[in-house]
């Protein structure tokens, strides 16, 4: 001290060459002295601070701190004794606070007692140390978060376990059961004691033994971690349990499996449904039988078995024979419960690698396949047709059911471009066969194909004809043998084609009867006739004017609408009813007796009389002759 007073400047220039801000505050807490590293951290000026109490910038030093106490040893030039205070703070001008470290050290000059206060900002220190005990708190929190966490997840583990609704299994390496929940149990019928410590051989389905013990290996050999798989257990109430199972195995340090979870889910009602949806979306919902859709796959793998290996196969098309008189005599619930005693037939004598399908209305469709040649299609046929032979009995309803069948035979050298032509082929056969009468069989060839395009070009080409004017009504006079005298006409219906010609009758009428097409073709002839007969006046010295006969169809006498038909015309016509005729074959009179009689009482009512034409073709009895008491009878040549 002694040489700092000899030597002033150099005292100055120690104390501001240090690296701390110095205070020198006397007894009363007032700044004698400080250096400019005082007044940088602070950011006040000396002139600020000398002379002002060092507690406007170091707010937070307390009354009973150690600088403010006089010390017992005053007087002494030593200094007499120091102290640091590590928790106090400056309040710097621009209102910032800076934490502080201040050591003060007491002095005595000049009989005057002194503190040399050394302050140090500590911010960076401070903020480390914070930061070091918010590392450890947190590591604490997170040590406990942890430990907390573990026994929550054991204990949610445990939850979801337990009271999974979805069946849960802990096994062995080996497919041991290490633990089970009670949704295992339930779906089982095992009780816990029984599952654990065995494995699932004992209750799986024994066609599926073996699964679960392939998917353990390659989950122990590291193939995979998880694989999902389907078995079938046996309950021990001895029903069988379809079920989807996920299973993924835990491992060790080492990456060998330790031990398996699997969760299951029961799917049996789901593969039921899937299964009946699946039923009913490829049968007919009346008969049970395939329907189109199950009939076209099996067309396919039929046809992909004969390219790959040969043989022959064949489809056959049955239509039944008039079931629209049954709908419309008996009404559509004796129509389908014979549709479904039909297909009962059909099914017992349908081979085991055979299909019959309802195609739809009362059309059959047969693939049989696996035959030697097409001639053992016309056998199957020949079956068929015969499983209908027996009459069929509804209540007090008697039937005789006969059907119409199409065959179309390939092998490995056919062209046939795909299933659909095939059909197409087989209905091209079942039409020849109609045309040839009830209950006929017929095998398709090339000519069928022709005719079949032919007669559609013909029918689309008669459709036109009605309304281009194409078609002609010719009157055939019919000739009273005692006076020679003209006493009616017969309306003959004739087809000039611009190309072809005149068409004949026998050509275009059956080509007719085959659709509604015969209704348009009945009611233009009736119309023309009616037309026509008002114009005719009495031959001679008669007193009456020709009648007409005008020819009906089957369809058009089974038509519910001939009856407000002919009304309708007679009514615009003027016509007088008795100068009208109705000409019916025997056949068609006699298809369905009752209906016969309702529509001739109409007709009588009418005064409209009725020909019964081809007398001695059809049944030829008296009694029925009788009963229909027709005007005129025509008696076949």
């Amino acid at each position: 001290m002694r040489y700092f007073e000899d030597h002033p400047v150099l005292a100055r220039e120690a104390l501001e060459s240090l690296s701390s801000a110095i205070a020198l505050i006397d007894e009363s807490g007032a700044i004698g002295d400080l250096n400019v590293r005082l007044t940088c951290l602070s950011g006040y000026t000396a002139d600020d601070l000398l002379g002002q109490d060092i507690r406007m910038i170091v707010p937070s030093l307390r009354p009973d701190s150690p600088l403010f106490r006089r010390s017992e040893r005053s007087g002494e030039t030593d200094a007499l004794e120091s102290w640091t205070d590590d928790a106090l703070s400056i309040q710097c001008r621009d209102g910032s606070n800076l934490s502080i470290s201040l050591t003060g050290s007491r002095l005595v000059l000049d009989g005057r007692e002194w503190t040399l206060a050394v302050i140090d900002d500590n911010t960076s220190q401070v903020r480390a140390e914070r930061a070091r005990v918010d590392a450890e708190d947190r590591s604490i929190a997170i040590e406990r978060a942890a430990s907390t966490s573990i026994a929550q997840s054991e204990q949610r583990f445990r939850l979801a376990f337990e009271g999974n609704m979805a069946p849960m299994v802990f096994s062995s390496r080996e497919g041991i059961f290490l633990e089970v929940n009670d949704s295992y149990c339930q779906m089982t019928g095992h009780s816990r004691e029984e599952l654990v410590g065995h494995d699932s051989k004992h209750f799986t389905y024994p066609e599926d033994i073996g699964i679960t013990e392939e998917v353990n290996h390659r989950i122990n050999s590291g193939e995979t971690d998880q694989v999902q798989y389907s078995k079938r257990f046996l309950h021990k109430n001895g029903r069988i349990v379809i079920a989807e199972v996920s299973i993924c195995s835990a491992r060790d340090v080492r990456g060998n499996a330790a031990y398996f979870i699997s969760s299951v889910r029961d799917v049996t009602e789901e593969r039921a449904l899937a299964s009946q949806l699946s039923y009913q979306a490829l049968h007919d919902p009346l008969t049970g039988l395939a329907n189109r859709a199950l009939f076209d796959d099996h067309l396919v793998q039929a046809r992909e078995r004969i390219a790959r290996q040969g043989g022959t196969s064949a489809v056959l098309l049955l239509d039944l024979d008039d079931f629209k008189g049954v709908n419309d005599t008996y009404g559509h619930l004796i129509g389908d419960q014979l549709l479904v005693t039909i297909a009962h037939r059909f099914e017992k004598v349908t081979r085991t690698m055979d299909t019959i399908c309802r195609f739809g209305g009362d059309e059959f469709l047969y693939l049989a396949e696996g035959l030697n040649n097409a001639s053992e299609a016309e056998l199957i046929g020949r079956r068929l047709l015969d499983a209908l032979t027996e009459p069929f009995s509804f209540d007090d309803v008697h039937l005789e059911q006969r059907a119409s069948v199409g065959i179309v035979a390939w092998d490995s050298s056919s062209t046939t471009a795909d299933g659909v032509e095939l059909v197409q082929n087989a209905d091209a056969s079942m039409y020849e066969a109609k045309r040839r009468g009830h209950g006929h069989m017929v095998m398709f060839t090339p000519d069928i194909r022709l005719d079949v395009v032919s007669r559609f070009t013909l029918d689309q080409e008669l459709r036109h004809a009605i309304s281009s004017g194409e078609m002609q009504m010719h009157y055939q006079p019919i000739i009273d043998l005692s006076t020679s005298e003209v006493v009616g006409f017969e309306a003959l219906m004739r087809w000039k084609h611009p190309d072809r010609g005149w068409v004949p009758p026998d050509v275009f009428i059956p080509l007719a009867e085959q659709s509604d097409l015969i209704l348009a073709l009945g009611a233009f002839a009736m119309h023309e006739s009616v037309t026509a007969a008002c114009s005719w006046e009495p031959p001679g010295g008669r007193l009456k004017a020709p009648y007409v006969t005008v020819n009906l169809s089957a369809h058009q006498f089974q038509d519910p609408d001939l009856i407000p038909m002919i009304e309708r015309e007679l009514e615009q016509s003027g016509l007088d009813p008795e100068r009208l005729l109705l000409e019916v074959t025997e056949t068609v009179a006699l298809l369905d007796i009752a209906e016969t009689l309702n529509v001739m009482e109409h007709l009588n009512r009418l005064k409209i009389g009725v020909a019964l034409d081809d007398f001695g073709t059809g049944y030829s009895s008296l009694s029925y002759l009788a009963a229909l008491n027709p005007r005129i009878i025509k008696i076949d040549q």
